[in-house]
């Protein structure tokens, strides 16, 4: 499903979904396919990795999401034009109703 380039240590976006019924295929169908449709046409997103929770049993990892999405950009500002493409505000207005938690973790390499 993922479209894995090289790697943009320039800026990385990650963002954790916790779907509202993580245990209905129908929904979680619909995310994945809107969520790839949006990846398919972002003109900024680098790395592109869709993820879900492996369940790991060390009591540090933090496996209560539905999915994850990795992102890459060259610079802050092509990931401030990602937020604004159509095909991210479709991703919203197609899939917000299907999440009941979304948390996201931008960072910048360290030099």
């Amino acid at each position: 499903m993922s479209s894995l380039k090289e790697f943009n240590p320039n800026f990385a976006h990650t963002v954790y979904f916790w779907l509202n019924n993580p245990d209905n295929q129908e929904d979680r169908t619909a995310f994945e396919t809107s969520l790839q449709k949006f990846l398919n046409h972002s003109k900024y997103a680098k790395t592109k990795f869709i993820g879900k929770s492996p369940k790991a049993s060390r009591d540090v990892v933090d496996g209560s999401f539905t999915y994850s999405l990795i992102v890459t950009f060259e610079s802050v500002e092509a990931q401030q034009k990602y937020q604004d493409e159509a095909s991210h505000k479709l991703f919203v207005e197609e899939s917000s109703h299907l999440w009941a938690k979304v948390i996201v973790y931008d960072s910048i390499e360290v030099e």
